[in-house]
């Protein structure tokens, strides 16, 4: 993809701005900068404001580049897991949340400990970890690859240069106040990247002269705007994806340090829960915009008589980068991706810290004097951020086919652990051999692994995103297998009850 000067120009430019708003409102919600800021604001945070920016956080760049492109294979049927998702987020804000606030939890990943052992706690925040720092560097190596083809690029700059200063300057506008700073500057991340999908749309109608009802028969025409498939083999078969919604949701929001730390910053529960409903509905109209604008992006192609090309990941990114949709267009889609990235990678590093911090380093529970706490909370800060560049180059060494759709794979395999954890704890009142609960953790993936490579020579069938309830299952499994009765209630069965 060649992009003109003029268009780096504006790119750079745009980003140069965005950063010096961003950096400012950092600075003015920041606060004292203690650790008590940096995991949980205080737990003085609005929730229209968290569910505003919530919203930028779980979308991220990736859905602005991907999901558009996603369309071609799969048509508009994300739509059925986005519905999933809806059911989702009203069990974890109705079975979750209150657990979480009942205990008054930092790290969400204390709960195993209470309730299994210290085994099971470390094991959970390692998945987590695992799980993170996966995903986070394959939205973030997306992001940064667009920002590097659209800035550094043309001007001979390595991209290893590019992420590294995309994240050097995300780590110093969390380094002070954490979460606190991120639940104001996600608000602004949000609005832009809302405001860029609409005037990429606008611009696209524009271009092919196109009215609002034209734009809706166009894609209500369009062979890609299916919505819904009942075919009983097909991956993309409904109940399947919305299934597979659901419980995404359940793991990788409510058993994800990133998502729900930003949901305890709330003043209460009933805050919280309103919260997570909110923003929670918001899902589907955005990734509708999104898919709609993709169907729009594969029809502007047809009539321009433009090669789409091989990757959706590179449909948006190629059209902007031509100058097929003219250069003004450049400053929403850099916007749009770059605020998309920024959410998702400043909450990813707090939470990681705050994981570091509490379940691995134990920084409360060691009572340390506040000046040392905060000296360790920072250097772990630096050193996650350190961690966060080299799997970014490590995901681009091996990055391949759709991202959204790696991520969800990816998910499959790191969460299905953490769910069948909390699944068992919650439901049984059984007591595990805690050191033995590792072994479970890492045998049940493995065993899907080998289900998924096996399972459509065998019986001719091949595993979507339900792949992470089978590994969920299989955790719980093996949880059984290792527990037994316990005749008294623990401290946090009674406080659940």
């Amino acid at each position: 993809m060649t992009v003109s000067v003029y268009t780096s120009f504006v790119a750079l430019l745009v980003l140069a701005v965005y950063a010096a708003v961003l950096m400012w409102l950092s600075r003015a919600k920041a606060g004292e900068g203690s650790n008590a800021d940096f995991f949980l604001a205080a737990r003085k945070s609005p929730w229209w404001l968290v569910a505003f920016g919530m919203i930028g956080a779980s979308v991220s760049g990736v859905s602005f580049v991907s999901v558009p492109g996603w369309v071609r294979s799969t048509q508009m049927t994300y739509l059925q897991m986005c519905l999933g998702f809806v059911l989702g987020y009203v069990a974890v804000a109705f079975v979750l949340l209150p657990l979480y606030y009942r205990l008054r939890l930092t790290s969400i990943y204390a709960y195993l400990g209470e309730r299994f052992g210290n085994a099971s706690r470390r094991t959970g925040s390692s998945f987590f970890f695992l799980s993170k720092m996966a995903g986070a560097s394959a939205r973030m190596y997306l992001a940064c690859l667009v920002v590097h083809q659209f800035v550094a690029e043309p001007f001979g700059i390595p991209f290893a240069v590019t992420a590294g200063a995309i994240l050097c300057f995300i780590w110093v506008y969390t380094r002070r106040s954490g979460i606190r700073s991120i639940v104001h500057t996600d608000v602004l991340q949000t609005l832009c990247l809302l405001l860029s999908v609409v005037a990429v749309i606008g611009v696209l109608a524009w271009r092919m002269q196109l009215g609002l009802a034209d734009m809706v028969r166009t894609v209500w025409a369009s062979p890609m705007g299916q919505v819904f498939c009942f075919e009983p083999g097909s991956t993309q078969n409904f109940w399947r994806q919305f299934l597979s919604g659901v419980f995404i949701v359940v793991v990788m929001t409510g058993l994800d340090q990133d998502m729900m730390q930003k949901n305890l910053t709330c003043r209460s529960l009933r805050d919280a829960q309103k919260d997570m409903c909110s923003y929670g509905m918001a899902f589907v109209p955005v990734n509708l915009l999104l898919l709609a604008m993709g169907v729009l992006l594969y029809e502007f192609c047809a009539r321009q008589g433009i090669s789409a090309p091989a990757s959706g990941d590179s449909l948006l990114p190629m059209l902007v980068g031509g100058g097929w949709l003219g250069s003004f267009v450049a400053v929403p889609f850099t916007l749009g991706v770059v605020s998309a990235a920024f959410s998702s990678a400043d909450s990813a590093l707090t939470a990681l810290t705050t994981t570091a911090c509490i379940d691995f380093l134990k920084i409360e529970e060691r009572h340390l004097p506040a000046a040392q706490a905060l000296r360790l909370r920072r250097r772990v800060h630096l050193a996650v951020t350190l961690v966060f560049f080299l799997c970014i180059l490590l995901f681009k060494a091996a990055a391949g086919g759709s991202i959204i759709n790696t991520i969800y794979v990816l998910a499959g395999y790191t969460y299905g652990p953490l769910l069948g954890l909390y699944a068992f704890g919650m439901l049984s009142r059984r007591t595990v051999l805690d050191a033995w609960v590792p072994v479970v953790a890492i045998m049940a993936p493995v065993v899907c692994g080998l289900l998924d490579a096996w399972a459509p020579r065998l019986w001719g069938y091949t595993f979507g995103y339900e792949l992470l309830m089978l590994n969920g299952l299989l955790t719980m499994a093996g949880l059984w297998i290792i527990s037994k009765k316990s005749p008294v209630a623990t401290t946090v069965e009674q406080d659940f009850s």
